[in-house]
């Protein structure tokens, strides 16, 4: 059989336009001065593990920002503290679009499309949608925890190594956790109803003894910090920044600013423990229906609104939910969902010093909210798609007897 000649161009086309696309990208984000403040705040926080010095007392560069994450985080800082800042820079920026590309392909293969040439294309796309952009800004570490959950989800059962990737992600940053329960969700519903569903509880068990041996190992190296953390900081969602913040994405962002309130309190209690359980039970009938696409997007989805604070920066995830709703022709949709988050009309309202998100309008309170909604669309998308693919299973078994 000879191979079509345009199999072959393809992907050197493919490559070739991702690369001008990166190129482009990292002009525009130097053009643009971009100060990648995290990165200099992870860098702070290995540099206070290395001193010895009070991790969570930290306020790092001229913004004071506090550490936020787990103490085995700033254990994974440390070798930033060895780099020079122009280094660290310019690694991390080449690293995460690095990191987007294995995402794309890690994306495609969830929603089964694996054209090597796609990846490049959806990178190439990818990397101008506000979530990506704001990451490589701030230099976050989003898409390296994506990537870490994506490829433990695409272990085959059994696989040995099923579990590391959630449990480092979750140690790293606790938001992944709720994969955990996923697993663990799915397995417990799996044995009841049909008496099997090892699969599941191994795999959120082995993930579960990931997360706990890091966190121990932080907790040998750090116990002070370690205990602060899990006694205390953890508790203390308003440490991370204002609920109201335009960049909180999350359902209490979204309640902090309908309600012109700087905390929403119960309502958002409420709104996210509803919120929470319908989007879990979504995932987990989506995975039970052999689903694992809607589950897993499911399941991120349902983190990400659910949390006390999901910066924008946080909705990488944006890139399979989108892949998805392509996939499964619901075009309208996914186009809709690409131009949400790369629109950047989160911005477009007034944000910053003054606390302005107290005081939106309606017109302001929809453009900042525009990833919680679709968010919240999304899950109820998937809720109705697994319906209508049980129903007709249904109908399909009645019509054979």
């Amino acid at each position: 059989m000879i191979a079509c000649p345009g199999v072959h161009r393809r992907t050197p086309v493919a490559l070739a336009a991702c690369l001008v696309s990166f190129a482009a990208f990292w002009a525009a984000q130097r053009a643009a001065h971009v100060s990648m403040i995290d990165l200099m705040v992870y860098r702070a926080e290995g540099a206070t593990v290395r001193a010895g010095g009070d991790l969570y007392a930290l306020r790092a560069t001229a913004a004071r920002l506090p550490t936020t994450y787990p103490p085995f985080a700033a254990l994974l800082f440390t070798p930033l503290t060895l780099l020079d800042t122009a280094t660290m820079r310019t690694l991390a920026t080449a690293g995460n679009l690095a990191l987007l590309v294995v995402f794309a392909g890690l994306s495609l293969r969830l929603v089964g499309h694996a054209r090597v040439e796609s990846v490049w294309w959806v990178a190439a796309v990818a990397v101008w949608c506000e979530p990506v952009w704001t990451t490589l800004r701030y230099g976050q570490i989003n898409l390296l925890l994506a990537v870490l959950v994506l490829w433990d989800l695409s272990r085959r059962p059994g696989d040995r190594w099923a579990g590391v990737g959630i449990g480092l992600a979750a140690a790293v940053k606790l938001t992944p956790a709720l994969f955990v329960a996923f697993l663990l969700a799915t397995g417990v519903v799996a044995r009841r109803r049909h008496g099997r569903g090892g699969c599941w509880l191994r795999h959120a068990r082995l993930a579960a003894a990931w997360f706990t041996g890091a966190t121990l190992l932080a907790a040998a190296v750090l116990p002070y910090d370690s205990w602060r953390f899990w006694t205390r900081v953890v508790f203390a969602a308003g440490r991370v920044g204002y609920a109201e913040d335009t960049a909180n994405q999350a359902l209490r962002g979204v309640l902090a600013r309908l309600l012109h309130t700087p905390e929403p309190g119960a309502a958002w209690v409420v709104t996210a423990a509803v919120v929470g359980a319908a989007g879990l039970g979504v995932a987990v009938a989506a995975e039970l229906r052999g689903q694992r696409d809607w589950a897993v997007t499911s399941c991120a989805v349902t983190a990400l609104l659910i949390s006390p604070v999901s910066w924008s920066h946080h909705w990488v995830w944006c890139l399979p939910v989108v892949l998805l709703l392509g996939t499964h022709a619901y075009r309208a949709a996914a186009l809709s969902a690409l131009l949400v988050f790369s629109s950047y009309a989160l911005w477009w309202v007034p944000h910053g010093p003054g606390r302005h998100e107290l005081h939106q309008n309606g017109i302001e309170l929809t453009l900042s909210a525009l990833y919680g909604t679709t968010g919240c669309l999304f899950l109820v998308l998937a809720g109705i798609t697994g319906t209508a693919i049980g129903n007709s299973r249904l109908g399909q078994a009645v019509t054979k007897e």
